[in-house]
């Protein structure tokens, strides 16, 4: 079989810049706005004409910051492996990926998008009106795809039924972090809204009388009552030595200059 070349058409402004800051589609943040910018040169202008007249488009990119691909992966919300084609995993053999967002305006070669789930800097390799009559099978029953793992999983389907509070100590402590670039509440927010139960997506583990999440080496203790997940506190995982010999980056021994360490409260 010949060899597929593909040349991207524009790249994403987006506010996520790395893949955990994402969310896992873009229904869950409908709040997130960007732009889809278009080269210029290549007659695009031509080519976006009519189109502001849909409500939403279809956007297909390149995940340019994965490597590698495994034929069975593990999906937030199934506690096995499942086939990769079966999933919606950005791991694949070529990592071509979808997402359908919310077309706001089209100024020269830039299309203002929100309900945007794609990394800043993602090449576009291209756009496509959603059209409903053929994109959306009409009558969708709830028992769509019944055989299907994921209408089995969603009945404890974890995402956006858990609601994610910050008490005082966690709010004060994440305000610092925003203040100095760093929202670790989005992130925290995305992630424990699965639920607390560990996961390959979710570093999750039982310290006393509090469950803590690990991101990167930040931590959060939290405590789970039904549905509802109170974060107390946030915490370096440094440990002091490496306070006390330089090794940690400047926002954690600031963080622990401010707040005491392990910065728990």
């Amino acid at each position: 079989m010949a060899q597929l070349i593909l040349d991207p058409i524009g790249v994403v402004h987006s506010p996520f810049t790395e893949r955990v800051e994402a969310p896992r589609q873009g229904l869950v943040r409908p709040d997130a706005a960007g732009v889809i910018e278009l080269m210029a040169g290549k007659g695009f202008e031509d080519a976006l004409a009519d189109l502001s007249g849909f409500s939403h488009i279809w956007v297909l990119f390149w995940f340019d910051r994965n490597l590698g691909w495994r034929p069975k992966v593990r999906p937030p919300r199934s506690e096995i492996k499942r086939g990769l084609f079966a999933t919606r995993s950005p791991y694949r053999p070529n990592p071509i990926g979808m997402s359908l967002v919310m077309l706001d305006s089209i100024v020269g070669l830039k299309l203002h998008v929100h309900g945007l789930d794609i990394l800043d800097g993602t090449p576009v390799l291209d756009i496509k009106p959603y059209v409903a009559y053929a994109d959306s099978p009409h009558p969708l029953p709830s028992s769509d795809n019944p055989t299907s793992w994921v209408q089995g999983a969603s009945a404890t389907d974890d995402a956006r039924q858990h609601e994610v509070t910050f008490l005082p100590r966690a709010e004060e402590q994440l305000s610092f972090l925003r203040e100095r670039g760093f929202n670790l509440t989005a992130i925290l927010t995305q992630n424990l809204s699965l639920g607390a139960t560990p996961h390959a997506y979710r570093r999750i583990r039982l310290e006393g009388e509090f469950s803590v999440v690990a991101h990167k080496d930040w931590r959060a203790r939290f405590k789970v009552d039904g549905l509802k997940i109170q974060v107390f506190s946030i915490g370096t995982g440094y440990r002091p030595n490496q306070m006390s010999s330089g090794a940690a980056p400047v926002l954690h021994q600031q963080f622990v200059e401010h707040f005491g360490y392990p910065g728990h409260g």
